[in-house]
């Protein structure tokens, strides 16, 4: 017999929270939500492990607003009682918007202040100045106001979070974060939400937490094979750029995608190569402003693209060596090239992209915990398909759990090779020239968009749907007779394709279990 689940209503929740759960369509909580609230709100720390999708934002966010409307009833004083602490800037800014979504109905009651963006300090002294009852920063910005004497904590704070709990370290936050505990009281309640519980998290648990409550959820990395297919090809460079344009041009991979690659260069080689057959693409990677990259996750949420070619950067590849790897590089020379990227930025963890069917991982991630983490990128929504290519697969599903999860993609090559000449082609204008040319005119562009119009921008709000990210770059030579397919080549010659296969059948079965 099932156990009975525990809603929201049964929670002792304020009214105002009530309704704007009602208002998100959240019937019941999930399992996190379930059993992470109650202990909250008994005043435990916890330690909760769930994967990125499980609801774990909501799971600290809505006991850490019921707490401060309980205190607001006796105590009137305003002052910073919670904060946030996230890996990085995109995340930070998520979390602001799900909390003032959760505070709908209160928001004069419980305010939250997002600091992680890369404003001037002095910009950002005022909204401290009001003492938001909720901030939510990564540990360096923090600590920069605590130094400047904008935040004070040692009095107020009553509640501690720590999201993505096993990025903080590889992110470069150790230090930071051992500082910044030095300026906290001697007793609040804190919640560590983690994905993994590697050695980082056990060591801030030792930091931060007393007697926790552990709460690991975390049954199955992935979803189980009703939710996501995954395919792998084996393939050289160049059929890797082959089989994404016919994928993609041919409309055999349909629906909204995300495509990583390894590095920024890549990101506009790739992006560069679609245009060359009017495919238009956004990109997202550290280079880019914050402004930018969080408008360009909006709007690819609210369906304007279909595409993302995104880099997983910054430790993500292998969270466990990049700290380690970073002392190093700084003990002996600073990397020109990476002066101007943002060691806070993370697409690959905690990012909420709405409706993705595809997860393209163009170039293979270095780890397993990598691979896991961008198929499970689309919270809360079905990813239908997960494809992987490489010149050669690393091992790194050994496993014979693994091995029967990675299904190999049932394409046969040479069906496409009447496609060759035209992939060539294209690749020809793509130069390291181009690629240079390209990464400046997108940074310029971009930066002209997040910093000058900003003001313009919040003045004219309609104006901002209007800014694409996915404009044609042209630095490259385009020809004119890539844009369209010769009947010859048209895809009705083609194969069965096992994407669409899934596709169908996922919707045959769901009409029968309407039926039954």
């Amino acid at each position: 017999m099932e156990e009975e689940r525990l809603h929201f209503h049964e929670m002792g929740l304020d009214d105002r929270v009530l309704k704007a759960l009602a208002d998100l369509g959240w019937s019941q909580p999930t399992l996190i939500q379930e059993k992470a609230i109650p202990l909250a709100l008994e005043g435990k720390d916890l330690l909760a492990r769930a994967r990125t999708g499980s609801g774990k934002t909501a799971a600290y966010a809505i006991p850490l607003i019921q707490r401060i409307l309980t205190s607001k009833q006796t105590v009137r004083e305003q002052a910073v009682r919670a904060l946030v602490l996230v890996p990085t800037k995109e995340l930070g800014q998520q979390v602001q918007s799900m909390i003032r979504q959760l505070t709908a109905y209160c928001s004069r009651d419980v305010r939250v202040a997002d600091i992680s963006g890369k404003a001037d300090i002095s910009a950002q002294k005022p909204i401290l100045m009001e003492k938001p009852d909720i901030v939510v920063s990564t540990p360096s910005r923090v600590q920069a106001h605590i130094n400047g004497q904008n935040l004070q904590l040692q009095s107020s704070l009553e509640m501690l979070v720590i999201d993505e709990a096993d990025l903080l370290f590889s992110f470069g936050f150790e230090a930071d974060l051992k500082s910044l505990l030095c300026h906290l009281p001697k007793i609040y309640q804190a919640f560590l939400m983690s994905a993994t519980l590697n050695d980082d998290v056990q060591a801030l648990k030792e930091l931060v937490l007393h007697n926790p409550v552990m709460l690991k959820l975390q049954g199955s990395q992935l979803p189980d094979s009703s939710q996501l297919q995954q395919y792998s090809v084996r393939c050289e460079e160049e059929d890797k750029f082959l089989l994404i344009y016919t994928l993609l041009k041919l409309g055999l991979v349909q629906g909204k995608s995300l495509l990583f690659v390894r590095d920024v260069d890549r990101c506009y080689r790739l992006k560069l190569f679609l245009e060359q057959f009017s495919i238009p693409a956004c990109v997202l990677n550290s280079e880019l402003p914050i402004h930018s990259r969080c408008h360009i996750i909006t709007q690819f949420n609210q369906g304007f693209y279909n595409y993302i070619i995104a880099t997983d950067e910054q430790g993500l590849e292998n969270p466990a060596r990049c700290s380690q790897k970073t002392q190093e590089k700084g003990k002996k020379k600073k990397n020109s090239r990476k002066k101007g990227k943002d060691k806070e930025y993370g697409v690959s963890r905690g990012i909420d992209f709405h409706n993705v069917c595809n997860v393209i991982n163009f170039d293979f991630p270095a780890s397993v915990e990598s691979y896991i983490h961008r198929v499970e990128l689309p919270m809360l929504t079905e990813v239908e398909n997960a494809l992987t290519g490489g010149v050669t697969l690393p091992r790194l599903f050994s496993d014979s759990t693994h091995d029967s999860v990675l299904k190999p993609y049932g394409f046969k090559m040479e069906e496409i090779e009447g496609f060759r000449y035209r992939c060539r082609d294209a690749m020809r204008s793509v130069t390291k020239q181009a690629v240079k040319e390209a990464r400046l005119k997108e940074i310029k562009q971009e930066l002209l968009n997040s910093e000058k119009l900003k003001t313009y921008f919040e003045d004219n709000p309609r104006d901002l749907q209007l800014l694409r990210h996915d404009k044609d770059l042209h630095p490259a030579v385009i020809k004119p007779h890539l844009k369209n397919v010769p009947d010859y080549l048209s895809k009705d010659s083609l194969g069965k394709n096992p994407l669409k296969s899934f596709r169908y059948t996922r919707k045959k079965r769901e009409k029968k279990a309407g039926k039954s």
